[in-house]
C-alpha cells in the first residue's frame, strides 16, 4: 500500500471549549489518505467538513480527543513546525476572495514562492507555470486587477497561487463552484495528471456528488461531526444504507440507475458516470 499521507483517528472537538457557548463540532471524525490519491470529503451543512479540514494544515491541532498524524508528523506534539507543514499542505478556500490580496494577479501567485526565496527570472517562472496548469494565460492575466477578475478566473488565480508553491498535499474547498463545464474539466484532468504524474495527493470537499463520483478514488461521509462512511466512490453511493438519511444525495446517475431497476431494467455493474449509464443501459436492453 503506498505511504499514509493523512490520518485522524476519533477526533473530537469543541468549540468554544469550557465556556458557555461551547459547541461540539467534531465527535469521532476519521480520515486516511494515501499518496497520489484523489479523497473527497462530503456531509450535509453543520457536518464538521471545515473542522475537520482546518487540523490538516495545522489551523487548528488536536487538543480534546483524538490523534491527527500529517506525513507521519502527531500534530499534537508542539514541537512539529507549521510553518514546514503549511509549506507541504496547500488549502484553496471556499471563496477565492479570502486568498486574493495583492493588488495583481502576477503579484498574487508569486507572493508564496517569493516567501520561500526565489527571485528573479526563477519566480516569473515558477509563475508561469502555475498560471498555465490552470488556463490562465500569463500575458494577458500577469498584469491584471485582482478586483476586475470573474469568480472563475478567482477561483483560477487561488489555486495557481496555491500551485507555485508546489505542495504534496492539496486541499480544495468547493474550490471549482461556479466554473463552466469546460474549466471544472481542465480542473479535474490537471488534479488527476498531478496526481498521477507527480505523486500529489488531493482532498476535495464537495457539495457536487457528480464531482465526487467522476473524480474520487476514496469518500469519506462526516455527518453530526462524526465519520458514518468510508470508502470508494462505488461502496458509498450503492452501500444498503442509504446517503438521504444524512442530509445527503448520491449522484444523479446513481439514481437513475436505481429508479430504472425499480422499473424492471436490469442495469448491470454500478455505473457512476453518465458515459458509464449508457453502457450499462445499453447491454441491458440488449440482453
Amino acid at each position: 500500500m503506498s505511504e499514509t499521507i493523512v490520518a485522524i483517528r476519533n477526533l473530537v472537538h469543541t468549540h468554544l471549549a469550557r465556556t458557555p457557548m461551547a459547541t461540539p463540532a467534531l465527535r469521532g471524525a476519521n480520515l486516511t489518505l494515501h499518496r497520489g490519491q484523489i479523497g473527497a470529503l462530503i456531509g450535509a451543512g453543520g457536518a464538521g467538513k471545515t473542522t475537520l479540514v482546518s487540523f490538516i494544515n495545522g489551523l487548528q491541532r488536536p487538543i480534546d480527543y483524538g490523534s491527527v498524524l500529517v506525513f507521519g508528523r502527531d500534530l499534537a506534539d508542539p514541537s512539529v513546525s507549521l510553518e514546514v507543514l503549511r509549506r507541504e499542505v496547500g488549502l484553496v478556500f471556499q471563496h477565492p476572495h479570502h486568498q486574493l490580496f495583492e493588488r495583481f494577479v502576477g503579484d498574487d501567485i508569486a507572493y508564496g514562492p517569493r516567501q520561500l526565496g526565489l527571485e528573479g527570472e526563477a519566480l516569473r517562472e515558477r509563475v508561469r507555470q502555475a498560471m498555465q496548469l490552470v488556463g490562465l494565460d500569463f500575458d494577458a492575466f500577469k498584469d491584471r486587477a485582482t478586483f476586475t477578475l470573474s469568480g472563475g478566473e478567482m477561483r483560477r488565480a487561488a489555486l495557481a497561487g496555491v500551485l507555485a508553491m508546489r505542495p504534496e498535499l492539496l486541499i480544495l474547498d468547493e474550490a471549482t463552484t461556479g466554473l463552466d463545464p469546460e474549466g471544472r474539466h481542465r480542473i479535474h484532468a490537471l488534479l488527476r495528471r498531478l496526481c498521477d504524474e507527480q505523486g500529489l495527493t488531493v482532498l476535495i470537499v464537495s457539495n457536487d456528488m457528480s464531482e465526487v463520483a467522476e473524480l474520487a478514488d476514496q469518500v469519506t461521509v462526516l455527518a453530526q461531526g462524526r465519520t458514518v462512511a468510508q470508502g470508494t466512490p462505488r461502496e458509498v453511493f450503492y452501500a444498503n444504507e442509504p446517503l438521504e438519511q444524512y442530509g445527503l444525495l448520491r449522484p444523479p446517475v446513481v439514481h437513475a440507475v436505481e429508479r430504472l431497476r425499480a422499473a424492471g431494467v436490469a442495469v448491470p455493474g454500478e455505473p457512476l458516470t453518465a458515459g458509464e449509464a449508457e453502457e450499462a443501459i445499453w447491454q441491458a436492453l440488449k440482453a
